[in-house]
């Protein structure tokens, strides 16, 4: 039961966070992935996500409501974050000599391809968006978070929710081809995939949809 949960979890049973994290892990890669847009970085938010939870366990308050978007607040925060420190680190990497060339020998898998080409075309028009139209999208299409959800996720009224996916909606439109935007046309989208690209090794096999 959720509230049971909640209660072993603010009393700091690792055994009710190993629950947590067999619920909730997919979710979190997924949204750190299509935050990031990238590999590494989302297992890494999925790791710091879930130390930032433990270290946050007091503030998890009493009630039945579940458990997900509060988690993927976190995932959000950690996201940001991770993606502020890779820009720096880019930065600092820019000023550098560029190493020798090394000749690249090994062979992509066609799915991996497909999956870096999609990830380009669909990161140059999130780039388009602002941090806080990014994540809406995240949240309420991708993660399947209704407006309240991800309003109490991102600790924002449900009102900025609206308007930030109204404007990120409209700004889409104009940079995706016709017939491939994320939200079809509709105020909220169900029927996420179980995972961004790839499972997480060794997670479990569904927890994509919410609790």
């Amino acid at each position: 039961m959720e509230p049971t949960l909640r209660a072993r979890l603010r009393a700091g049973d690792p055994d009710a966070f190993g629950v947590l994290f067999d619920q909730y892990t997919h979710a979190v890669y997924n949204l750190g992935f299509r935050l990031t847009g990238n590999w590494s970085a989302a297992e890494e938010v999925v790791s710091v996500t879930f130390l930032e939870a433990w270290r946050l366990r007091n503030r998890i308050g009493p009630g039945d409501e579940p458990l997900r978007p509060w988690l993927l607040g976190i995932a959000v925060n950690v996201s940001r974050n991770l993606t502020r420190a890779s820009r720096r680190h880019q930065a600092a990497l820019s000023r550098l000599a560029p190493p020798s060339p090394v000749p690249d020998f090994a062979e992509e898998l066609a799915g991996r391809l497909d999956d870096q080409a999609r990830l380009r075309e669909a990161g140059k028009a999130l780039d388009a968006l602002r941090h806080g139209e990014r994540e809406v999208i995240a949240l309420c299409i991708w993660s399947e978070l209704n407006y309240a959800a991800a309003a109490s996720a991102l600790g924002v009224p449900v009102g900025t929710v609206r308007s930030r996916l109204s404007r990120a909606r409209r700004k889409l439109r104009k940079l995706v081809p016709a017939g491939r935007e994320a939200a079809s046309g509709r105020e909220q989208v169900r029927g996420d995939r179980e995972t961004a690209a790839r499972p997480v090794p060794g997670g479990p096999a569904g927890t994509g949809g919410n609790r």
